[in-house]
């Protein structure tokens, strides 16, 4: 049961993590398309940086994202069913 625990509290965490992640690419790439210059003219060009904060935390809520769907919600091996075939006729059980 701990082991549960301690899953919930990593996947909490990592989802929380993600999703700050994510709001601060959203909030750069958002800098990135009303970035302007001292005139107040739209210059998307001068807003590079921003842009590239954006991808780095996107990439980054990404990869956590694929983390927390491939390690940290595998099965706990005590919670597995393992079935094998039984011969009625010889009574002796076959694994597979």
């Amino acid at each position: 049961m701990t082991y549960v625990r301690q899953n919930k509290k990593n996947v909490a965490g990592s989802i929380l993590v993600m999703m700050v992640l994510t709001s601060i690419a959203v909030w750069q790439f958002y800098r990135f398309v009303t970035f302007a210059d001292i005139n107040g003219i739209s210059n998307s060009k001068g807003g590079v940086g921003h842009l590239l904060w954006s991808i780095a935390m996107l990439t980054c809520a990404c990869i956590i994202g694929f983390l927390v769907s491939s390690v940290f919600l595998r099965r706990d091996t005590d919670e597995t069913m393992h079935i094998n075939s039984y011969n009625a006729a010889t009574g002796l059980r076959k694994a597979e």
